[in-house]
């Protein structure tokens, strides 16, 4: 509808129409069947033994990097952790489809997309422990990474606030002529937040090159999808403000990257907005802050198991005679040992210097802000065995 003279041309009845809930049956793309066979007449994207080793190591490094950490966690050794275990296909497939030069606006499980791009154990490590070394000089929680060199946006704790900023910078992109995008991944639960119908409506409006990426993993915390809404996931919300759609399957790493390449392509091509829903579960807690077992079933879990997204690349890998049953083995457990010697070094990397608390905002820090660091240092001087140690750098 581009004005309003629209409504009189189109859909005439003289009768009282109901729509029904369901009426728009939105296809679910799948390539791959759960046991890695391609479903009949199936399609599948033009990708290189090569390129689908990568994606096979970043979903297995990602997987243990997600055991050791909620294993620290555990042991006290960091303060929290978000996996994205059952999740793999969704954001490492998807930024496989990617360019370099597209900007990626994450929620909090995105941490294989930023593997993808090349960010090393010892980074992820220096975040989570936020000690000197990292970029953000410690002040974000564990898992909200940024890497301004790979192009992918400092995470922000609050829900939902990366959806309009992405609509905002694929608008800057489209304006400079750039040959890239804006790629915005966050749950269905964020899709509850007022950022996301404003920033889709915002990115519809202004014809703006962004992929608003869903991962409906079926729970919003301890909150099941059908307890959220009503209607047909995400994907109709994206019709309803005239957004191009793609529904896939989430599991299945090929359809996601399928999926991915198509919506670039368009979002590039048209100077249009694409909301990719990728149904998928997540097989972890919610956080390590989260139990599970009180929201949801042993028998729910295990069927989605047989899901597993990396045993289904697996599988079709195997078939194609791709798979290095023993190198993968050996990869495996090199990455493990990489992990283990990297949390264990980097936990000895010294906190940042506490005057820095109050830096990088104003280029003199004000009065309230020094009142406050005074007021910070006395405090933690008076308790020291509350806080880690520091070797004299208040």
């Amino acid at each position: 509808m581009k004005d309003r003279n629209h409504l009189s041309n189109v859909g005439l009845s003289h009768e009282v129409q109901i729509i029904k809930n369901g009426i728009l049956d939105i296809p679910m793309l799948q390539l791959l069947q759960a046991d890695g066979k391609p479903h009949d007449g199936a399609v599948l994207p033009s990708l290189d033994q090569e390129t689908v080793q990568k994606i096979y190591d970043t979903m297995q490094y990602i997987r243990v990097l997600d055991e050791r950490m909620i294993a620290a966690q555990r042991q006290g050794r960091i303060s929290f952790y978000l996996a994205c275990t059952g999740e793999e296909a969704s954001t490492i497939g998807s930024a496989a489809a990617l360019k370099p030069q597209d900007m990626i606006m994450s929620q909090y499980r995105e941490q294989g997309a930023l593997a993808y791009r090349g960010y090393s154990t010892e980074q992820f490590m220096n975040q989570m422990f936020s000690n000197e070394l990292e970029p953000n000089k410690g002040r974000q929680m564990p898992i909200h990474y940024g890497a301004k060199e790979l192009n992918f946006m400092t995470i922000s704790s609050p829900l939902g606030t990366q959806i309009p900023q992405a609509s905002g910078y694929a608008y800057g992109q489209k304006m400079a002529g750039e040959e890239a995008i804006t790629i915005c991944y966050f749950g269905e639960g964020a899709a509850s937040e007022g950022d996301f119908h404003a920033g889709l409506n915002m990115a519809a409006v202004l014809n703006c090159p962004v992929v608003f990426f869903c991962r409906n993993n079926g729970y919003a915390i301890s909150t099941p999808a059908e307890e959220q809404f009503a209607g047909d996931g995400i994907a109709s919300r994206g019709l309803g403000y005239g957004v191009k759609t793609i529904r896939v399957d989430g599991n299945d790493v090929m359809a996601v990257y399928a999926a991915t390449e198509q919506a670039r392509k368009i979002a590039l091509e048209e100077n249009c907005p694409v909301l990719i829903e990728a149904m998928t579960y997540r097989l972890a807690a919610h956080s390590t802050s989260d139990d599970p077992t009180g929201y949801r079933s042993k028998d729910e879990e295990e069927k989605w198991r047989a899901k597993d997204p990396i045993l289904r690349l697996e599988a079709w890998m195997e078939a194609k005679g791709w798979l290095d049953a023993e190198a993968n083995k050996q990869y495996v457990e090199k990455t493990r040992q990489e992990v283990l010697q990297e949390l264990k070094r980097v936990e000895q990397v010294p906190i940042c210097v506490v005057d820095e608390i109050v830096e990088d905002v104003y280029d003199t820090p004000p009065w309230h802000l020094r009142k406050q660091l005074k007021d910070l240092k006395e405090h933690i001087a008076k308790y020291p065995e509350a806080y880690p140690k520091t070797s004299g750098r208040l």
